[in-house]
């Protein structure tokens, strides 16, 4: 089964932690927004180190080259069977600077018409409560991670 590897930026707001999430694009997602969202991610190719996957994948789909240090939140499984590592690190990014790769598909499906889309249609900041409600499920374990991580008890 596939490997993918992400980032989960965060960034100290007055009112607490925040962390960028990024939503799909595409006409599957366009409509689709609690448990839609994911931190930026992407397939690690055959050979690659997962971090450098993880650091690729997040300069493809917001447009900027994260610098760290990055702290590893482990793995998860998503419903599909697919594994997900992730890191986080410290940042700020500002949402309306977002450019994102696109990708092409038959839409609407058999009508012989290849379309572009964003990988990622937007992304956005939100306080870690908010941020569990947006993710896509099997990904809400890395909140708590983070919170174990960045806020000690």
């Amino acid at each position: 089964m596939a490997t993918s590897a992400g980032l989960l930026m965060l960034r100290r707001a007055p009112q607490g932690l925040q962390v960028l999430l990024a939503h799909p694009g595409g006409p599957w997602w366009a409509r689709r927004d609690e448990g839609a969202w994911s931190l930026p991610k992407g397939e690690v190719a055959q050979g690659e180190e997962p971090l450098a996957a993880a650091r690729r994948e997040f300069a493809e789909e917001t447009g900027m080259a994260p610098e760290g240090p990055f702290v590893p939140l482990g793995e998860v499984r998503q419903k599909s069977g697919k594994r997900v590592q992730a890191w986080a690190f410290v940042g700020d990014f500002d949402p309306a600077a977002l450019r994102s790769n696109s990708f092409e598909m038959e839409w609407p499906p058999r009508s012989g018409r290849l379309q572009s889309f964003p990988e990622v249609d937007r992304v956005a900041w939100f306080g870690l409560e908010e941020a569990r409600r947006k993710l896509l499920p099997a990904q809400q374990p890395f909140i708590d991670r983070l919170l174990a991580a960045f806020n000690p008890p």
